[in-house]
């Protein structure tokens, strides 16, 4: 029973660090000194994942005794998953004073520092390198680190080493494929990937990192069957579908663009940037008409909605200064972006009475009444007066 319980602990160990790349699990060597506290409930807790009930239970037990390695493990562990990385921070650094080459303490460690403390996370990377050099895991974590404090070289030696250990790695191929492309080295990038994808052609990362790199390198046709993939899988990653559609254009295959671009559309991809070279498309084929009304709505999604309101306040100020020509300018500009009706009363209104241009008027307020929706008494006053004044006979 007590065997099975162990095996339990370092199952529940084991879970966790494969969570955070360690694929092989970690181990852990318990103290025989587990008199203040009950082991079979401390595994219950981490067993079933009650991790804050698991430090309710550790916490108190572990200020009596913090010398007890066992006990540290299991509260650094609970405190880890309950996202209190202070506290599992300081458990650990307690279980290196008495165990410097304890694994778990410094993987965990390396995982608590390694994104706002690089120095003190690499000490720890260079720790577990030199314990276990057969653990590809390490040697990828210290190649990520060193990529974030700008050493390529050292990066690429820590990459390398570790796809040489685990070639199928998904982490060490997408860091070390992304390291290559960076350093424009596209033959082994093309090399690592299609060996890869030659194992598992329908994995999302990989053809993600396949279209990047055929469109970084200009190289279009590479693109369309890893793009394709995504496409089937209805993968909603922007950036790669993009680079299709992109792709697509360049090898002049327009309605394969434009295919592309409505089922970004269809999965919810809608940003201006899908509109904009869907448009382009459209033009190339001859279709200026929906090539322009894609354009349209491309042009009302880079302006915020907001802008409406500075149009207006921009309108309102020549007009207090009796600028009209100016205000009717922004009033014209604010009602083509965003088709508010009553904005073309109000430049007919402007031109009648301020500027006199009665022709002038007469062309807005035309415009209004075919698009009116009056829903207030005033918007209905304004279409009679428009309608007996201005409409034709």
């Amino acid at each position: 029973m007590k065997k099975f319980l162990l095996l339990l602990a370092a199952g529940a160990l084991g879970r966790a660090a494969a969570q955070s790349g360690d694929t092989q699990g970690v181990s852990m060597q318990l103290t025989a000194n587990s008199s203040l506290y009950d082991r079979v409930a401390v595994l219950n807790y981490l067993q079933n994942q009650e991790y804050e009930e698991a430090v309710a239970y550790l916490a108190p037990i572990l200020k009596k005794d913090s010398g007890n390695a066992g006990l540290l493990g299991y509260a650094g562990y609970a405190y880890y998953e309950t996202e209190d990385y202070r506290s599992a921070g300081a458990c650990y650094r307690r279980l290196l004073e008495i165990d410097s080459t304890n694994i778990p303490a410094l993987h965990y460690l390396l995982l608590i520092s390694m994104n706002d403390h690089p120095a003190e996370s690499m000490d720890y990377a260079r720790r577990l390198v030199q314990l276990q050099k057969d653990r590809a895991p390490w040697w990828r974590m210290q190649a990520e680190l060193f990529v974030r404090i700008n050493q390529r070289d050292s990066a690429l030696v820590c990459f390398n080493r570790a796809y040489a250990l685990s070639p199928n790695d998904i982490r060490t191929i997408a860091g070390l494929a992304d390291l290559l492309m960076t350093g424009k080295d596209f033959g082994r990038v093309d090399s690592v990937l299609d060996l890869a994808l030659d194992h598992d052609s329908l994995n999302i990362t990989l053809n993600r990192l396949a279209v990047r790199a055929a469109y970084v390198s200009q190289r279009w046709g590479r693109a369309v069957v890893p793009g394709e993939r995504l496409v089937r899988a209805d993968d909603p990653g922007v950036q790669s579908l993009t680079s299709l559609a992109l792709s697509y254009y360049n090898l002049k295959a327009y309605t394969d663009c434009i295919r592309v671009c409505e089922h970004m559309m269809d999965i919810g991809l809608s940003e201006e940037s899908v509109y904009y070279y869907e448009s382009r498309a459209w033009t190339k084929l001859g279709q200026y008409r929906t090539s322009d009304s894609l354009l349209q709505i491309a042009l009302k999604m880079s302006i915020e909605p907001t802008a409406e309101w500075y149009y207006f306040d921009l309108a309102a100020n020549h007009e207090s200064l009796r600028e009209y020509r100016e205000a009717v300018a922004n009033y014209d500009t604010a009602y083509y972006l965003f088709r508010d009706p009553t904005v073309l009363y109000t430049c007919g209104r402007i031109c009648e009475t301020e500027i006199r241009d009665l022709a002038r008027a007469r062309k807005y307020y035309l415009r209004y009444l075919a698009v009116a929706q009056p829903k207030t008494a005033a918007e209905r006053q304004a279409v009679a007066y428009v309608r007996k004044r201005w409409g034709r006979k």
